[in-house]
């Protein structure tokens, strides 16, 4: 039998690990998947990563929540149109800039040093490549977050657990909860006008023990995840098979 549900809300992360962007409607596509998304990185010390030959790198070589939860604190948008991203943070001035310019991109990297302080290793450096994206496993391409398994996970925190604490791509409600955990990699799931398939759940840890707007570690989460289910996953990876357009209201569902 099939499972529906209605997509409501869609989430871009134009820099590994910071502010999570809501948009009304995009058009995702095998070749790049959702578009501005984790295209730029922080690298917090040197990484390794080589922008001629980009290959997947541990999130932990990042300035992430994992790392760093005063990331949270970081306020982050960029105007794609005009190529500018627009910075702030409390107790510190505002900054936009271009990230693809040399001078721009290390101004961002010091005023971002300020803001985490001891919390970075450092230098910073902002870190991409032509095609390349940031993800935390290089075999996904968008993420899906279960809405109802949240919602679960939230009674019996006592807590609202915020989506943003999975800093997922695609969110659903309407599933039943954890359902996501019985979709075997191959299954289709069509997402509004695309169509994708499963490529295999995604293992929590602790960056979603971090509140998204208190930036503080205030729920262990991955143990939650554990008791309730035997395992750390909550979502799924998802790859696009067939581009379409996507928006908020339209059908999610699991064709096989």
């Amino acid at each position: 039998m099939a499972i529906i549900g209605v997509l409501e809300a869609i989430w871009r992360h134009p820099i590994k690990g910071f502010t999570s962007e809501a948009l009304d409607r995009v058009r995702l596509t095998a070749r790049d998947g959702l578009p501005f998304d984790r295209v730029f990185a922080v690298e917090n010390g040197p990484s390794g990563f080589d922008p001629q030959a980009p290959k997947h790198i541990s999130k932990m070589k990042f300035a992430v929540l994992a790392a760093m939860p005063k990331v949270a604190g970081v306020r982050t948008r960029l105007d794609d149109a005009a190529g500018v991203l627009h910075a702030s943070a409390p107790g510190h001035d505002p900054i936009s800039v271009r990230l693809n310019e040399i001078e721009d991109a290390q101004a961002f990297a010091d005023w971002l040093a300020a803001v985490l302080g001891e919390d970075a290793n450092g230098p910073l450096r902002v870190i991409n490549a032509p095609k390349h994206r940031f993800l935390d496993d290089p075999s996904g391409q968008i993420s899906l977050t279960n809405l109802e398994s949240l919602k679960v996970l939230s009674e019996t925190a006592g807590l609202d657990l915020s989506p943003a604490r999975f800093r997922g791509n695609i969110d659903v409600s309407g599933w039943p909860a954890f359902a996501e955990n019985t979709l075997a990699p191959g299954a289709r799931v069509r997402l509004g006008g695309a169509l994708a398939t499963v490529v295999k759940p995604i293992q929590r840890c602790i960056a979603t023990h971090v509140n998204p707007k208190t930036a503080e570690r205030d729920f262990e989460l991955v143990t939650a995840l554990m008791e309730q289910t035997g395992k750390a996953n909550l979502g799924v990876y998802l790859r696009i098979e067939t581009d379409g357009d996507v928006e908020p209201g339209q059908r999610v569902e699991v064709m096989d």
